[in-house]
């Protein structure tokens, strides 16, 4: 083995368990596991006195693998059908959020001293947050697939293509017009040709390749294929000068559409969290120590300015495009921070000899401070939402249409969601003639459930002004069937105020949510992954021959343990 191989090895051992080291302070400091990373990657980084990583851009390499496999991993979890209906808030929430936090970094810089084109790339570099810690956060929570989760995604790859025009436009801004406008079209063209390919690909060749791979029950083959499924459409979105995880994200929303999205993400969750881990420990070697007790003035100036911009921004245009407090603020939340295309846009300017070392060094430093602190935010997120609820609203969602689907309901049943588990209580009210109302967000859903004469009405289930359409002070039962828990807790405590008699049944998104859901007022907790696996354990003992009575005295004894409130 060379040298340089070994030096390799070296690195990614050394790297790996600095990882695990500062991951587990970091657990036992009660903050997430990101946060250990970061400080894992200081303590390692080359300019740190001790023993380091020898080679930090082989690293960096490795850990771009990260951010492929965590945005393909988002991909398969997302669908087009899910993207198409957020097209509205992403496009202009997302790129009003970009633009004017650009503006409030560019004027900040100003005010440091630094010079007007300086101050252009701290602005542009202010204006992108962290995909990775807000997806990382928002899976750690098991938010993903909630509302507020939806929109931080939607607005995540709204600012990675931004960046990506940011790239383009800043080295270029002392130029005329004339010579900017062609790059930002050819860059229009090649994510144009980019997302044709991707479709080809997931109609015509991605369905026949799964089919045949899978033909052939070799797990590693699947493996193999899924790997280069993703690897292979974000190096041609790299080849095309577009980001990484555009491209990877592209390829997972190809597998979304198959039949084999489970056992792809399956597949793909333990190379992603392993190559993600390296990510976060290369951001932190990327920040020079000195620059934190050299200018803490302005580092934590600039970090504070991207949490206390993005928060404000970020919730009000989420609010001002019709989501209610309990989703726009977890939306501002999330993505209050500086991310890893933040070191794109300010490494171009220092390639380009537009941004000084100096300015380098603070926007680093405020990178990490800002993820350092996001923590804190998320700790607070109940505090800070319930603020947000008592100021003036900044737009009421109204039902769909012109219809008043409630009027004259009483001793009815309101289903929060009509997905899977929503339709089929609905289906089981309306067979036995009992009245029911739904609220859902998606039109087609609620267009289909009043052709069939069923009341629904269009809206956010968290909105106060959506809940005042349901009758809620006559309804007998309320069923919250979202997978989101600020849904759930915001609809709860809606309905007990008005309604102390109506009988409320939740579905929990975590155990941990229990206890909370029925101090607030939910007379029954469903926990659907725990009520699954009481089903796979009666089935099991059954055909073993263990007596009827005896399961149900078993599965009520864990349900009764697995539902009783802690202490």
């Amino acid at each position: 083995m060379t040298t340089h191989e070994l030096t390799l090895l070296y690195d990614l051992a050394f790297v790996l368990l600095a990882a695990l080291a500062g991951g587990l302070v970091a657990h036992l400091l009660r903050l997430p596991v990101v946060v250990g990373y970061l400080a894992a990657g200081l303590v390692v980084s080359p300019t740190t006195p001790g023993p380091g990583v020898s080679d930090v851009e082989q690293v960096r390499v490795l850990a771009e693998l990260g951010v492929a496999f965590l945005m393909f991993g988002l991909g398969v979890q997302m669908s087009f059908q899910e993207l198409a209906g957020l097209r509205k808030v992403a496009l202009v929430g997302g790129g009003a959020q970009v633009v004017l936090t650009a503006a409030a970094g560019a004027a900040l810089g100003l005010a440091l001293g630094f010079p007007p084109t300086q101050s252009l790339f701290l602005g542009g570099a202010l204006a992108i947050s962290s995909t990775l810690v807000a997806m990382k956060v928002l899976s750690d929570r098991g938010e993903l697939g909630s509302r507020h989760g939806q929109i931080v995604v939607a607005y995540s790859l709204v600012q990675d293509l931004a960046a990506v025009a940011l790239v383009v436009v800043l080295p270029a801004v002392e130029a005329e017009a004339g010579s900017i406008l062609p790059e930002l079209g050819l860059a229009a063209a090649k994510a144009a040709l980019l997302l044709a390919a991707t479709y080809a690909l997931g109609t015509r060749l991605a369905p026949w390749l799964f089919e045949r791979v899978t033909g052939t029950g070799s797990r590693e083959l699947f493996l193999l294929t899924v790997v280069g499924l993703a690897l292979g459409l974000a190096l041609g979105s790299a080849a095309l000068d577009l980001s990484v995880a555009f491209g990877a994200f592209l390829a997972g929303l190809v597998v979304s559409e198959s039949q084999y999205s489970y056992q792809t993400l399956s597949e793909v969750i333990p190379i992603r969290d392993i190559f993600s881990t390296l990510f976060f420990v290369s951001v932190g070697m990327l920040i020079p120590p000195e620059v934190l007790w050299e200018q803490p003035v302005q580092v934590f100036l600039v970090a504070g300015a991207a949490v206390l911009v993005k928060l404000v921004l970020l919730t009000g245009l989420t609010r001002a495009l019709g989501y209610a407090a309990v989703v726009a603020v977890p939306v501002g939340v999330f993505m209050a921070h500086m991310g890893e295309f933040s070191f794109l846009v300010i490494q171009v300017g220092l390639d380009e000899g537009a941004v000084t070392p100096e300015l380098n060094g603070v926007v680093l430093g405020a990178v990490l401070a800002s993820i350092v602190v996001n923590p804190a935010l998320v700790a607070a997120l109940p505090a800070l939402r319930s603020g947000a609820e008592r100021l003036p609203r900044l737009r009421q969602e109204a039902p769909l249409g012109e219809e008043r689907p409630e009027v004259g309901l009483t001793q009815h049943t309101v289903v929060l969601g009509g997905g899977r588990t929503g339709s089929e209580l609905v289906e089981a009210l309306l067979v036995r003639n009992l009245k029911v109302l739904v609220v859902e967000r998606d039109p087609r859903m609620v267009k289909g459930l009043r052709s069939r004469g069923v009341p629904a009405i269009y809206g956010d289930a968290a909105n106060p002004a959506i809940l005042a359409h349901c009758r809620l002070e006559r309804a007998r039962v309320l069923a919250v069937t979202i997978p989101d828990a600020a849904v759930a807790r915001a609809s709860v405590a809606y309905a007990r105020r008005v309604n102390p008699r109506i009988d409320i049944v939740v579905r929990a998104v975590r155990p941990a949510e229990n206890q909370a859901l029925r101090q607030m007022g939910a007379a029954e907790v469903v926990a659907p992954e725990f009520e699954a696996g009481l089903e796979f354990v009666r089935h099991t003992l059954h055909r073993y021959g263990v007596p009827t009575l005896e399961l149900q005295a078993f599965l009520a004894r864990r349900r009764a343990d697995f539902y009783r409130p802690e202490g």
